[in-house]
């Protein structure tokens, strides 16, 4: 590894410690005595995400820790419920086993975790990735969230036949509604 301050090529690692999705280690060079920290991670196969007008670009971690990032700003979050809430996106992605995942597939899942880590966030991420056309949409929404309506993309006044939950551990096997929930809309589109 090389020394991020003099260039030198090698180093020690002075200490190693699991992560949410990786190694970090603390290293030190050999050759100026400066320590440094190096992040470990398993690169997986390629992910192409599907845009809404049919282009396709690589997934990109950073880029939806960004929106996060963004949607979170001034919010009292800490970094590494960030960090989590973009490793459980990740390991959702990945997890499907294809090649290719449409941008409202991760948009969804991220849209899930804002939810539950902050509500303000939540609406801040959705106004942005929805692009509500009025304030009337905007108002559906934030009423959808008072109301801890855990579907706001279902209209207003439409009946649920069966909660989503046991709906899906029935015919899945799994308590976890939305993990089958999402496989399948991405499996059908």
């Amino acid at each position: 590894m090389e020394c991020p301050f003099c260039g030198h090529g090698e180093s020690r690692v002075v200490d190693s410690r699991p992560t949410v999705g990786g190694v970090r280690r603390r290293r030190e060079c050999v050759g100026c005595g400066r320590r440094f920290t190096t992040m470990e991670r398993v690169e997986l196969e390629d992910v192409m995400v599907v845009k809404k007008d049919g282009r396709r670009e690589p997934f990109s971690r950073e880029k939806i820790l960004a929106g996060v990032r963004k949607a979170c700003e001034k919010r009292p979050i800490p970094t590494g419920a960030l960090e989590e809430l973009v490793e459980r996106v990740e390991r959702e992605v990945y997890s499907l086993g294809k090649a290719e995942v449409p941008t409202s597939y991760i948009g969804d899942l991220v849209m899930d975790g804002l939810r539950q880590l902050d509500r303000i966030a939540y609406i801040r991420f959705a106004s942005v990735y929805r692009a509500f056309a009025d304030v009337d949409e905007l108002e559906r929404e934030l009423e959808a969230l008072k109301a801890g309506w855990p579907r706001p993309d279902v209209p207003p006044g439409q009946l649920v036949l069966l909660p989503e939950v046991k709906a899906a551990s029935r015919l899945s096997g799994r308590g976890a509604a939305s993990s089958w929930s999402r496989r399948r809309r991405v499996s059908r589109g």
